[in-house]
């Protein structure tokens, strides 16, 4: 049975991708001093007895280039949504009105700048734990079939290949961070 064991490699490479396209999302919301209803996207509001993006409890628009306002449905989430922004380290300082909460965008000094790198730092983290993740997932697929008896060779081999894989997305996770961290601190 072991003979014919074949890692599944497309299917490590899909999520190992679907790792670095959540963390260019996370980018996106790492806008540099410029509006973006995307900068919200990775902010979890505690609505409903679950955690609920910004989107699913309120109309998110950007009517100026330096401002992004929420109108809330639900105005007993108005001080939930509030709460998770200021806790979700976007920098930004929330201002009520009713059931519509703006987010006037603050120009960006150079303590913001390097506030956001270490942002961007946190994101790239979590996107090098999950690709880690996926390895180790693929390690164990290759330890039960050698206890199914694969021979030692091949499973060197299909370990060979998934620490080859790893380290191509480690790659692009670190590439990616140094290109989104020479954005932020360009002035």
């Amino acid at each position: 049975m072991a003979d014919d064991f074949l890692l599944d490699t497309d299917d490590i490479k899909r999520r190992m991708d679907g790792a670095i396209a959540a963390l260019k999302t996370e980018f996106a919301s790492l806008r540099t001093g410029r509006a973006s209803a995307s900068m919200l996207e990775p902010v979890m509001v505690d609505a409903y007895g679950q955690k609920t993006p910004i989107n699913q409890v309120g109309t998110v628009n950007v009517p100026e280039p330096r401002m992004v306002t929420i109108n809330v449905w639900d105005k007993g989430l108005v001080g939930k949504v509030e709460k998770a922004i200021r806790e979700s380290g976007l920098g930004i300082n929330p201002q009520l009105n009713g059931t519509i909460i703006m987010l006037p965008i603050p120009e960006l000094n150079e303590e913001r700048r390097k506030e956001l790198t270490k942002v961007a730092s946190q994101y790239s983290e979590h996107a090098r734990v999950a690709v880690r993740n996926i390895r180790r997932d693929g390690m164990d697929q290759i330890k039960k079939a050698k206890a199914d008896g694969l021979s030692e060779d091949d499973q060197k081999f299909w370990e060979a290949e998934v620490q080859e894989l790893t380290d191509l997305y480690i790659k692009n996770v670190d590439e990616a961070l140094e290109t989104k961290q020479a954005e932020i601190m360009q002035v």
